[in-house]
Formats: C-alpha cells, structure tokens, sequence
C-alpha cells in the first residue's frame, strides 16, 4: 500500500516513539504529584515545551498543551466569547470545520458572526472586509495554509490589517507547521492551533499559542493544569512525542520542501498531462499538496479504485471525508459544482518517492481511462 494522505495524518517517526516510550512504561509519575516520579513528569513536559515553542518562535509560557487542532480552535474561539460577550466573529470561507462550526454555533447564543469568502485562487483578501463590518468585527480566524489545497495565506499582512483595526487574530497553522516557516512572535498576533500528528507525532495531542496580552475564559475546567486553561491531567507520553517531532520538523523542514518539491512538480505534469485541473495550480501552496479533478469522473469512484490498487488518497478533509457533500473550500472558490464533487487530494511525505509517484500515474491513468470508458456506455 503507498500512502499519499500525509495532510490527514504521519506515520509516527522512530524517533519520535523512542522519546515517548519511557513514558509508557517506567516513568508513571503524576506531573501534579510532588514526589520524584512526579518532578520527573513535570520536568519532562517542561522540557517538551520548550521545544514545541522554539519551533513557532514563541515563548514556552505561551503554549498551552489540548488534545488536538480541535480542541484548541474550540478553547480559542470559545474563550474569546465568554470572555468578550459583545464579540463578532468572522472567518474565512475556507476554514476547517473545526473553526467555521463552532463560531456558527454561537449564532445561536446571540453573537454576531460573520463568514468572509475568498477569491477564485482561494486567497483570503482584506480589502474584501466590509467597512461596516471592519467596524463591528472583534475577531478574525483565518488559516494560515489549506488542508484541502495547499494554499498559503498571507498572514503577515492580514494579521497586520487585524491590529490595525483592533481586531484580535487566530491562525490554524496545523497544516503549516513542519512545511513552511511559522514565526508566532514575528506575526504578533493573538493567538495560534498547531498540532502533533501532522509532522509525524502522535495523535491526540495539540497546542494552543495565545499572546498573554488576551483575557482567555476556559474551556474546560477542573484541576487547573495548563496555567488554568486546559484542565485535565496532562498525556505525558504524548507531549514528549510533540516536543520531539517539533524539534525534529524545524531540523528538517529546509530538506523536506526540496524533495517534495521535485516530486510535486514531477506528479502535476503527468495529472494535467491525463486531463486533470489542479486547483490553485498559481497560487503559493504547500510543497506537498495537490487538489486535483477530472470533468465527468465521480471522486469517490476514482478513489475507491485507487485505493483497491493499493493507493491511499483523499476526497478532501480527513475529517469530513466520508461525507458525499463536495469541497466548501472549492464551492467557496466559485469551482463548479460537478468538478468539486470530483476532486481528490494527494498529499506527499517523508516516505515518498519518485518510484511510488510513477506507480501512482500508472494506475491513475488506468483508473481513468476504464471510468471513461464506463460512463461513455452508460451514455
């Protein structure tokens, strides 16, 4: 089986599970405990923080350990709103649902909310913000890279619009992390979600970068860990497994955009070669993502078949993939109806090669050739 799925999820590296193994067996402290074992514990995810903020440029006191993007989109979002009950909440077309639900939710507790669209390039613009909303907007979330399309979004500039007109900023940055530079302290901005199992550590296990100047009401509460702002008692082996792959991504990213880069260039010529559209095929995307379609080929057929050849790609969002409704990131573009329903993700790794993208071509070009064939009969 070859696996081109890596913007859903990474296969935990060696290294990685070396750091975190003690943690599952031997040294079974309490981080809250004050005893050996439990110093032990604390100095560890300690350690492990330092680490998960060197790789954003952020201050280890500004990293506030949740379970996973999700958590930490839902504690942003959620904090803001019970600390700042007169918010309005805007957001880009193009979000994860893990930002665009939450923030719709509280439609319904009485918050204003806004959701702002994108160009046909799936590039959030600031001019696009209404005056008469600019005035009333209090918070503003947009991705800082497209799980769907690769695409990158110019932070800098929107975070800088944002302070401007005193809107506080979040950025998901999970996609971007271990691809791109992320520079929390550089941006300056309000708050950051990063998580563990996109650059190969292990799921369950995410961070929230918030500026301290924000007031920040918790999502959940218990027995204070997290500086008050994530109760709950902490997954040690995890955060060490997140401190390593975070140590390991910033080593290596520079290495990683260079090969995945030849490969990305080599797997886009042969799609549009087949007839494929790449979507944001001009846009600044990551080195590793390509959203891809064929008019009057149906996506889930082509990926089932892919997948029956032994090729694991994507519809989409993992965490939205098993539903038949089509991209919201292409319909938010103005892509045609027909053609979001077809397109399909192909997210390269570590582990990828050129040997296993030639493969890949091979097979597609089969796959293709046979559902054309099929729908022409049908016809």
């Amino acid at each position: 089986m070859i696996y081109l799925d890596n913007n859903a999820t990474t296969a935990l590296h060696p290294e990685v599970l070396k750091a975190m193994l003690p943690f599952l067996s031997t040294q079974q402290g309490n981080p809250a405990s004050n005893h050996t074992f439990g110093r032990s514990a604390h100095t560890a995810i300690e350690e492990a923080r330092e680490k998960v903020a060197a790789s954003v440029n952020a201050h280890p006191s500004q990293v506030i350990f949740t379970s996973s993007g999700t958590e930490s989109n839902n504690t942003i979002i959620n904090g803001i709103a019970k600390a700042y009950p007169e918010s309005h909440f805007g957001f880009s077309s193009i979000e994860h649902p893990c930002i665009s639900e939450p923030i719709k939710s509280l439609a319904h507790q009485g918050f204003k909310v806004s959701e702002i669209p994108v160009d046909s390039n799936g590039i959030f613009n600031v001019s696009d913000v209404s005056d008469e909303m600019k005035q009333s907007l209090t918070f503003l979330s947009v991705m800082m890279a497209n799980n769907e399309t690769g695409v990158i979004q110019n932070i800098a500039e929107i975070a800088d619009w944002a302070r401007d007109n005193k809107i506080q900023f979040h950025t998901d940055a999970v996609q971007a992390l271990g691809k791109i530079k992320v520079d929390f302290e550089a941006l300056d901005i309000d708050a950051m979600t990063i998580s563990s199992h996109k650059i190969y550590g292990p799921q369950g296990i995410a961070a929230l970068i918030i500026n301290k100047k924000i007031d920040l009401f918790p999502y959940m509460q218990g027995g204070g860990q997290e500086k008050g702002l994530r109760s709950g008692t902490e997954n040690i082996a995890a955060i060490i497994g997140f401190g390593k792959a975070c140590e390991r991504s910033s080593q290596n990213r520079v290495i990683f955009n260079e090969k995945i880069d030849l490969l990305k260039s080599t797997l886009e010529k042969n799609l549009v070669d087949l007839g494929a559209i790449i979507f944001c095929e001009k846009s600044h995307r990551l080195s590793n993502t390509t959203f891809f379609s064929f008019k009057n080929i149906d996506g889930s057929t082509l990926l089932t078949a892919l997948d029956r050849k032994g090729f694991a790609i994507a519809s989409g969002s993992a965490c939205s993939s098993k539903s038949d409704e089509p991209s919201h990131v292409l319909l938010s573009m103005g892509v045609d109806l027909d053609l979001a329903q077809g397109a399909l993700r192909v997210s390269l790794g570590v582990e990828s090669n050129e040997n296993e993208i030639n493969d890949f071509i091979d097979t597609l070009k089969d796959e293709v050739s046979r559902l054309k064939q099929l729908t022409a009969v049908a016809a």
